[in-house]
């Protein structure tokens, strides 16, 4: 299998990646009951040599949800009746989910509201109390 372009400076090597492929389910006709169209694309992320360890590690913790215990991911693709877009599909699905896995989000600087808008919050808080107060008042005339 060819190595996987994830983006400059990542590339999967094509040995790490395995596909085994089944029976797929959709359109097809007597065709899906005998051919084997469904792709299921595999990468050892907890064994790659493609990330260092910390990519590894920032990969391994966003994908969590998809790796399995043996830290190995799996991804398939049955929307196409070939086995071979099915494969092209699962390969470009994996490197776009390792890219995203691997993007820092920058830290949050912590900030302060405004007076005004401290202001503005405070002011709408008695407003609206001062309503709710007023829906439990009920004037009796005295008779």
């Amino acid at each position: 299998m060819d190595d996987l372009v994830v983006q400059e400076g990542v590339t999967i090597p094509g040995w790490e990646l395995w596909v085994t492929t089944s029976r797929a389910s959709g359109p097809g006709g007597q065709h899906v009951n005998k051919t084997s169209s469904r792709v299921t694309l595999h990468w050892a992320v907890a064994r790659t040599t493609a990330l260092d360890e910390r990519q590894r590690e920032r990969v391994m913790r966003r994908l969590a949800a998809r790796i399995d215990k043996e830290g190995v991911l799996q991804l398939s693709a049955e929307s196409a009746r070939s086995q071979l877009q099915n494969k092209e599909e699962a390969r470009e699905r994996l490197a776009a989910l390792v890219r995203g896995a691997l993007v820092v989000q920058p830290r949050r600087l912590a900030t302060r509201p405004s007076k005004g808008a401290v202001r503005r919050r405070l002011d709408e808080k008695s407003q609206r109390g001062a309503l709710k107060q007023q829906r439990g008042q009920r004037f009796d005339p005295e008779p």
